[in-house]
């Protein structure tokens, strides 16, 4: 599986962005696809999951309310809506696809090139 991720960019606090995920290769849906993050100086962290069919999602506490992660297994792609951004928000956002339903880094296969996310106060 290939991922490419895109739609970072430079947005004010309180603006939007969609990032997008997008795979090439073997049956899609037959991965769980999360969204990481990582700001300079700090470790890799979870943003969301989503199992391949799109029926569980998880969010860390700091996204809850403001993001939101869905897919669309016919175009294998995986769409991140970030609303309400922070500058906190600031960071590379990367995709990954793995056969595991976890919240850590290692548990993943594959991996996007990362988009970068800066959000100014």
């Amino acid at each position: 599986v290939q991922l490419q991720a895109s739609g970072g960019g430079l947005v004010q606090a309180g603006d939007s962005l969609r990032l997008t995920c997008a795979a090439s290769g073997r049956t899609f849906s037959n991965y769980v696809v999360g969204w990481f993050r990582q700001a300079p100086g700090k470790e890799r962290e979870v943003v969301v999951i989503i199992t391949g069919s799109g029926g569980n999602t998880y969010y860390a506490d700091s996204v809850k309310g403001r993001f939101t992660i869905s897919r669309d297994n016919a175009v294998k792609s995986v769409y991140l809506q970030m609303n309400s951004l922070k500058p906190e928000d600031t960071a590379v956002y990367y995709c990954a696809a793995g056969t595991s339903y976890r919240t850590s880094p290692s548990g993943y296969i594959y991996w996007g090139q990362g988009t970068l996310v800066t959000v100014s106060s």
